[in-house]
């Protein structure tokens, strides 16, 4: 755990100078600037402590703490940010929401605002600005974070893209000029990796954003979890061929992907032990921003590319979503509000997305202009992953059942258990139907 502490706190003349200069902090003091201006007077001597999940590429973190410092600056606020795992995050921020202590905002990932969503504060006033202001949210963003569609619980960040990465030379030697577009040219070109000596793998472990990729398994082949109705559909005809793919591409995996985790497709990856994987953009940043000069080479031989089309005949698009959440039991309302609506705004939020170097895509319309998708071809594929993008609970409503079988891996242990044999397609598919119907109860 890496912990940034901003305790040098400005006088309110330095800070009132520092915002000027921003020209955000006016906005502060004075909410009704403007008719696109809102602000929110923070507490008198209020600290924030902030919770979010670890970097997988540098520049999202020094952009972010850059930010913060800003922030600390233009208010004099002090903000200390606490980075931990995803795989940490997910239950750090439950036993807060039940004990009512703890950080007062929350990055975490996917729906899990609708986890304990009565213990999150509602910044329905902050979401509906921010969609006027830029362009408004795309509709995955609408979806995960107003469930009953009448308040925010939370508010989106955005996505890392699921996409796939893979190496341009070995997937040409397999027989390919182009990556394969749709589901039976994507297993030849596995079954030709394998033969060739440069396999492929992708994580069927417990992994909170690389396991992602087993919703579009199931989805291209028109499987699903639920229905529109919530109720549990998973054991179908069409998840059951799904997964009989899935024993065939996963015959051509490099050894070990069962227990695989987040970090552990990258180092495969940059090792050279594979040359086709599912990941965000930070395989691609880290080669490019490597010291080692064999890993800083293999950058010009990364691609990108979106997941090919299945059977069912369109996308089917899963990706990693980000969302922010404000506790309840926070003693600085007014002044957690105040720092993600200064995080969310243009100056802020442009920085933000350069620096990670396109690992998390906008959830606002409006930065999609951001330069960081058009100054390297490469990065373009991971744009649009939050306008793209299924959310998990696909196609039923969000809540805390989706939210909960999310969380409880499903989908992943139910493609793991069927592509590694340890159950039949049916076993499998038989089990997750059970273990789904804990959560969404008639």
């Amino acid at each position: 755990m890496s912990d940034f502490n901003r305790r040098k706190i400005l006088k309110s003349s330095a800070g009132l100078a520092a915002a000027a200069s921003l020209g955000v902090g006016t906005a502060i003091f004075s909410p009704l600037a403007n008719a696109q201006t809102l602000a929110f007077k923070p507490e008198k001597g209020a600290k924030l402590r902030v919770l979010r999940w670890s970097r997988f590429v540098q520049g999202d973190i020094d952009a972010y703490m850059a930010n913060v410092k800003r922030f600390s600056e233009a208010t004099g606020i002090e903000v200390r940010v606490d980075n931990e795992g995803w795989e940490d995050v997910r239950p750090k921020a439950a036993v807060a929401a039940n004990t009512g202590a703890g950080p007062d905002i929350i990055l975490s990932t996917n729906d899990d605002a609708n986890l304990y969503p009565d213990k999150l504060l509602d910044v329905t006033d902050l979401a509906e600005y921010l969609g006027k202001k830029y362009g408004g949210w795309y509709p995955a963003a609408e979806m995960f974070m107003r469930p009953d569609g009448k308040k925010w619980i939370g508010l989106p960040l955005g996505a890392s893209g699921s996409l796939i990465v893979y190496r341009e030379s070995m997937v040409k030697a397999a027989g390919f000029d182009t990556f394969p577009k749709n589901n039976e040219d994507f297993l030849k070109l596995y079954k030709a990796l394998k033969d060739k000596g440069t396999p492929g793998g992708m994580a069927l472990g417990n992994a909170t954003g690389d396991s992602v990729w087993t919703n579009w398994l199931i989805w291209s082949f028109g499987g699903k979890l639920v229905d529109k109705s919530n109720k549990v559909v998973i054991d179908s005809p069409e998840t059951l061929k799904a997964l009989e793919y899935a024993k065939e591409l996963y015959a051509n995996f490099i050894p070990g992907t069962l227990s695989w985790l987040d970090p552990n497709n990258n180092k495969a990856f940059l090792d050279g032990q594979i040359s086709v994987t599912n990941n965000g953009i930070s395989i691609y940043y880290a080669a490019k921003n490597s010291p080692d000069p064999k890993v800083k080479e293999m950058a010009s031989d990364i691609n990108h590319a979106v997941f090919p089309v299945g059977p069912v005949g369109v996308p089917t698009e899963s990706h990693l979503f980000f969302n922010q959440m404000i506790m309840k039991y926070t003693k600085y309302p007014q002044a957690s509000k105040e720092f993600l609506r200064f995080m969310m705004e243009r100056p802020q939020f442009d920085d933000w997305l350069k620096g990670g170097g396109g690992y998390v895509a906008q959830p606002l319309r409006a930065y999609e202009a951001n330069a960081i998708w058009t100054s390297d071809p490469k990065n373009t594929p991971y744009r649009d992953s939050v306008k793209n993008l299924r959310p998990a609970g696909y196609e039923g409503k969000l809540g805390y059942a989706s939210a909960g079988a999310a969380a409880d891996f499903i989908i992943p242990n139910m493609v793991a258990e069927a592509a590694s044999g340890s159950k039949t397609p049916k076993e499998a598919a038989e089990r997750a139907q059970k273990r789904a119907e804990r959560y969404y109860k008639v």
